[in-house]
């Protein structure tokens, strides 16, 4: 397996402070959602945070697996789809929270679902951006997010333990 070269690891701190900068982006446009959809598995943590920021106490989920291999993404796959009141008005009123928005197959597969909710990424790539109405932090395209979900801890040298020049 090939990653990219471009890394961008993020600490559960960091993204903590970006899932309530996202909320403060929200909160700004002074409207009300009446309920959260979060894309799985990576919108549950900022759907928590921002739950909590904004006082949104139903949260519903749209399971949709990609198939990828780390540099490219593959087809989509629904395993669970929204709660029928939510997709009433065709989910006006309805925040769609993700982590990320890569390409934007998933958002536009949850778009079509939800043409009126408002869509948020804590994060976007450029090809992404159409696809959502809010985020917080752009990347370049090749730049591979490592989520504190997805790493684990491991020993590190001390630095004094390396080659010194």
């Amino acid at each position: 397996m090939s990653l990219p070269d471009k890394a961008f690891p993020v600490s559960w701190d960091q993204f903590h402070r970006d899932a309530r900068a996202l909320a403060w982006r929200l909160a700004g446009l002074n409207r009300e959602f009446k309920a959260i959809v979060c894309i799985t598995r990576g919108g549950l943590v900022p759907a928590a945070i921002i739950s909590r920021e904004l006082n949104i106490r139903l949260i519903d989920t749209v399971c949709i697996a990609t198939r990828h291999d780390y540099v490219d993404q593959g087809e989509t796959v629904l395993l669970k789809g929204i709660s029928p009141e939510l997709l009433e008005n065709d989910g006006e009123s309805v925040l769609v929270v993700d982590d990320l928005t890569d390409t934007g197959k998933t958002a536009k597969e949850v778009r079509d679902m939800l043409p009126k909710a408002h869509f948020a990424c804590v994060y976007a790539k450029p090809s992404g951006v159409p696809t959502i109405d809010t985020f917080v932090t752009e990347v370049s395209q090749d730049t591979w997010i490592y989520f504190p979900w997805d790493m684990g801890f491991s020993y590190q040298e001390p630095i004094a333990k390396g080659t010194r020049g």
